[in-house]
Parts: C-alpha cells; sequence; structure tokens
C-alpha cells in the first residue's frame, strides 16, 4: 500500500513537472497548421484526393528530428537560432537569409489575416470589421500579455485544431481508399505537383518554426535535465500537426475531390462542404480556419520579431517591456499592420499569396536546415550533445529531397521547352 503511494506520488509529480513545461512543441506544431497550411493541405485534397496522404509521413519524421535539435540547440547554449548563425556565418550571410524569410513571413502572416477574412466571410462578416478587431487583440496579447498568459492561450487554441476531425468524419471518407494511398503512393510529376509536393513540405517544416521553437524553450528557461520531457512535448506538438494535416486533406479528398470540386483557398473549402456534408461540416471546417488563423496572426509575427532581433543582437521576449526591447515590438507592429493592410486592399492577390508563400518556405527550407545541422554537429558549440549519426543522416537527406525538388521546379518549364 504504502509502495503504491510513493508510485503514484512520483508518478503525479513527473506529470505536475511535464504539464509545466509544456508549451513549445505543441504551441510550435500546431501553429505549423495555420491558415496557409489549411489552404495548401485544402487544395491538395480538392485536387489530388488521397495521392499526397503520403507526403505527411516523411514530414513527420523530418520535423520531429529537427525540432529535437532546436530544442537541445536552445537548452545548450541558451542562445536562439538567429544568435548563433551571425555568430558563426556572420552578418553579411545573416543578413541575405533574414531579408529572404522576413519576406516570406510577412506573406505568410498575410495568409493569417486572410483566413481571418475568408473565414468570418462564412458567418456573415465583412473583412472589414473582422481583420482590424483581431489584429487589435493579437496585438495587445502579445504587447501587454506576458509569456504565461500567452501560452495558455496557445495551448487552448492548438486543442480547439481538433474540429477539423469533426469536419472529416462527416464528409464520410473512404478508409480502404486511404489506406491503400499511404501504402502505394502515386504522384505525377509536373510543375503543378511539385510545387503542391514542397508546399506541403514547406508548410509542414515551415523555416520560422526552427526559430520559434528555439527561442520558446529559453524563454521558458529549460535546462538539460527537463530534455525527456521536452521531447514528449516536441512528439506530441509533431503527431498534432500531422494529425490535423491528415484530416485536413481527407476531409476535401472526400467531398470536393469526389465531385469535381476546385478551390483556390481554404475559405472555398468551408463554403462547399456545405452542400456536400452538411452546413455543421462547413460551420466546424470555418470555425478550425478562424481559431488557427488567429493563433498564427500572433505566433508568426512574434517568430519572426525574435529571429531578427536575436540575429542582428537587439533585445527581445515577451516578457519586456517596450522600453526594454523597442526594436522587437516596432518590428512586431509593422509586420502586423503590414499584412492587414494588404487584406484589406480591394482585389489583392491573396490566393497567390497564400500559396507561393508556401513555396517559398520549401526553397528557404534547405539554407535554415544546413545551418542548423552545422551548428549542432559543431562541438565548441554544443561539446557532448552534437548530433548522433541518424539525426544527421536524416536531416542531410532532407535537405537534398528538398533541393532536388525545388531544382526541379524551377527546371520543368525549360524542360517542357526543349519537348
Amino acid at each position: 500500500m504504502f509502495k503504491d503511494k510513493v508510485k503514484r506520488k512520483s508518478f503525479l509529480k513527473k506529470l505536475g513537472f511535464f504539464l509545466a513545461i509544456l508549451g513549445p512543441g505543441i504551441i510550435t506544431g500546431s501553429v505549423d497548421n495555420d491558415a496557409g497550411g489549411i489552404t495548401t493541405y485544402s487544395v491538395a485534397g480538392a485536387v489530388y484526393g488521397y495521392n499526397l496522404i503520403w507526403t505527411l509521413i516523411p514530414s513527420f519524421i523530418v520535423l520531429v528530428v529537427i525540432q529535437e535539435m532546436n530544442a537541445r540547440m536552445g537548452i545548450v547554449t541558451g542562445k536562439g537560432l538567429a544568435d548563433l548563425i551571425r555568430e558563426n556565418a556572420g552578418v553579411k550571410i545573416t543578413f541575405f537569409i533574414f531579408i529572404g524569410l522576413l519576406i516570406a513571413d510577412i506573406g505568410n502572416t498575410t495568409t493569417e489575416f486572410a483566413g481571418v477574412a475568408g473565414s468570418m466571410e462564412v458567418f456573415g462578416v465583412s473583412k472589414y470589421i473582422s481583420v482590424p478587431i483581431v489584429s487589435m487583440l493579437v496585438w495587445i496579447l502579445v504587447v501587454k500579455g506576458t509569456y504565461t498568459i500567452a501560452e495558455r492561450i496557445f495551448l487552448i487554441f492548438s486543442v480547439s485544431l481538433l474540429t477539423y476531425v469533426v469536419s472529416t468524419i462527416l464528409g464520410k471518407p473512404h478508409w480502404t481508399e486511404i489506406g491503400q494511398s499511404i501504402i502505394h503512393p502515386k504522384m505525377q510529376l509536373n510543375a503543378d505537383s511539385l510545387a503542391m509536393v514542397i508546399g506541403i513540405i514547406g508548410t509542414t517544416i515551415a523555416p520560422w518554426m526552427q526559430f520559434y521553437m528555439q527561442s520558446s524553450v529559453i524563454e521558458k528557461g529549460l535546462k538539460m535535465k527537463n530534455y525527456k520531457y521536452s521531447l514528449i512535448d516536441i512528439v506530441v506538438g509533431c503527431v498534432a500537426t500531422v494529425v490535423v494535416a491528415f484530416f485536413i486533406i481527407v476531409a476535401c479528398a472526400s467531398t470536393l475531390h469526389e465531385n469535381g470540386i476546385q478551390i483556390n483557398e481554404a475559405k472555398d473549402a468551408a463554403m462547399a462542404l456545405k452542400p456536400l456534408a452538411g452546413n455543421l461540416a462547413s460551420q466546424v471546417f470555418a470555425f478550425g480556419l478562424f481559431i488557427a488563423s488567429i493563433f498564427s496572426a500572433t505566433i508568426l509575427p512574434l517568430a519572426t520579431a525574435f529571429y531578427v532581433c536575436e540575429a542582428f543582437g537587439f533585445e527581445a521576449g515577451i516578457d519586456k517591456k517596450w522600453d526594454e526591447a523597442p526594436e522587437f515590438y516596432v518590428l512586431y507592429t509593422s509586420i502586423l499592420v503590414i499584412s492587414a493592410g494588404i487584406i484589406l486592399v480591394p482585389n489583392a492577390p491573396l490566393i497567390a499569396i497564400s500559396l507561393w508563400s508556401q513555396v517559398i518556405n520549401g526553397i528557404l527550407l534547405p539554407v535554415v536546415l544546413i545551418c542548423m545541422i552545422l551548428l549542432v554537429n559543431n562541438k565548441k558549440i554544443m561539446g557532448e550533445y552534437v548530433n548522433k549519426p541518424i539525426n544527421n543522416f536524416i536531416g542531410w537527406a532532407a535537405v537534398v529531397v528538398l533541393i532536388g525538388l525545388s531544382s526541379l521546379l524551377l527546371l520543368m518549364p525549360l524542360i517542357k521547352m526543349l519537348k
């Protein structure tokens, strides 16, 4: 009896400790399913049916390995990824890398506000009302709140993304066909399908995630004694990312693809589900898009402000006041204003911004991964905590595949001309 009490007490203590450090992995993974991601997965399901579901499996493996590297680097060095890149690659290289990432992230944040606008239009609310209100609330949360408050709200948002499971079940998918598409993957070799695969990988393993993950581990003050709990947090977050992505693709494949309905954005998917799977499926899909968009409209510019300030040696952090980190808050506010402003421009090319921001992510990702792998294998930086051979194999394999796909995408028009 006494032993049982001791075991129970030990378990509760470990559980409480895990819950205390819970956050960075789950939040980073959940934000990955943002408006751009939902749009990409929706279009993938509507256009290719179940055929591209297999891409989520290698994406999951690479995502876990990469996020683990980030957490380990953050815990061991106490420095953000951007800070380490600047110290080891120099200011010039850092400048060009981060200009590209900044442009991509403004496009990504614009996509989040497009998601806010589109999801609220399903419920009859104009974007000229929804976007200004949401952008103001997001700004207040970050500028006036604390890391602890923001993290708790983000975790609630993460759970809300599971609403896509409901939309999928209401769409009555063909599970046998789904299983066959995973066991026997198929892919057409053309520019559109390649761009879609790069887009799926680029939104599942986005460059900004690596910077945010490492910064949030530091912000939370984790140490190597917390490593195994942090690893669980990462795996849970990655599972959540891929599960939500899977259900979005399946929801659109089992309804829109089967009925030959083409879409350009996530809002179209929500609207098209109404006559096929019912009003509830449509509203649940739109609600999931709204939650994901607010969630990511908060995190994306926050992550961008974090890593740009780290890269150039400025103070950064939610728990710092405006006068302690003015560059951080000015950059965060500027990204919000620019992104929300683009959405309010009549006839802005939102679909192109959404899809191509994900493709840019996929093209920029190898650059970030190469920097990461070189840093995490540097014994002067990591000491005994450098990568194991399996981590390096998966990391470098991901770099080679992404560079290969990106090169093939760029060469595809030339190949067509030569035929």
